[in-house]
């Protein structure tokens, strides 16, 4: 299935990405997060399982275990903090 990614914060930054569109065969947000993490470098680094990382489906707050549709926009973002 076809999905869009958006990074955000650090996660962009360390990618040198705002977002892309990918073809996934994941199920899940995790999958989608650990085929990208599959893909090594930058990937790895930024999504690597034990790092706090958040995310979105279409722009709702999720945990790993929601389930992906078609043409879904996922986000990726590290946690932050106000003051």
């Amino acid at each position: 299935m076809r999905v869009s990614i958006r990074y955000f914060a650090s996660i962009r930054e360390t990618l040198d990405r705002t977002g892309e569109t990918v073809e996934t065969g994941a199920v899940t947000l995790a999958g989608l997060r650990d085929e990208l993490i599959d893909r090594g470098g930058a990937y790895a680094d930024s999504l690597a399982r034990g790092r706090a990382v958040r995310l979105a489906l279409n722009q709702v707050m999720v945990d790993e275990s929601a389930l992906l549709v078609e043409g879904a926009e996922v986000g990726f973002f590290p946690p932050v903090t106000g003051g």
